[in-house]
């Protein structure tokens, strides 16, 4: 049987998050360059990740269902944070955060045979002060080595939280509304339950 989506992306929380809304779809592998161009805005960042992903599965797919690519980064000053190279990286941007606000943009693009269409999510997160010696332990978790921004809300990360303004499902990687809006349009259903034989 055919799935109704094809998802670009080996994210974990992707596919955990699709299956909280009921699609139905299969993983698809691409690689695109993640390089951000000299003076380009976040927004526009996002978007061409997001859009040049779900292209990518297009043209690797059997074109016999949309394609969905998304990509996220958190951005402080206009500054982006993506995945942090290494243990100094991800310290040093935790502390970046410390104290303040910043912004997670996540942008989701479909491509079917009806042509490609995009949304971009933006949410507000507000750290507490975090300390060197926290940011250190929080490193060796391991879970910050593969998050953008050097951390992650759906887990040991969401200690640092102190308030949200946006989607929260948009930080953890999907924006779980506007998905289901954009996969509507290209007649994607949710809520389905998979037929176990």
């Amino acid at each position: 049987m055919s799935p109704s989506l094809y998802l670009a992306s080996q994210s974990p929380r992707r596919r955990e998050l699709l299956s909280q809304i009921g699609v139905l779809y299969d993983v698809i592998s691409v690689s695109v360059p993640e390089q951000h161009e000299p003076g380009e805005p976040p927004e526009d960042y996002v978007s061409r990740l997001a859009a040049s992903k779900s292209s990518a599965g297009w043209e690797a797919s059997r074109r016999d269902a949309p394609v969905l690519g998304a990509d996220t980064i958190v951005v402080a000053d206009e500054r982006i944070l993506e995945k942090p190279r290494d243990r100094e990286e991800a310290i040093a941007m935790l502390l970046e955060l410390s104290g303040r606000e910043h912004r997670v943009l996540t942008a989701v693009a479909v491509t079917s045979n009806q042509g490609q269409s995009g949304v971009i999510s933006q949410s507000k997160v507000h750290f507490r002060d975090i300390s060197r010696e926290e940011a250190e332990r929080y490193w060796d978790s391991g879970e910050p080595e593969d998050k953008a921004g050097g951390y992650a809300i759906q887990g040991f990360g969401a200690v640092f939280v102190a308030s949200l303004q946006g989607s929260y499902s948009g930080v953890v990687g999907l924006p779980l509304m506007e998905t289901q809006a954009i996969l509507a349009e290209h007649g994607v259903a949710v809520w389905n339950r998979p037929t176990i034989n």
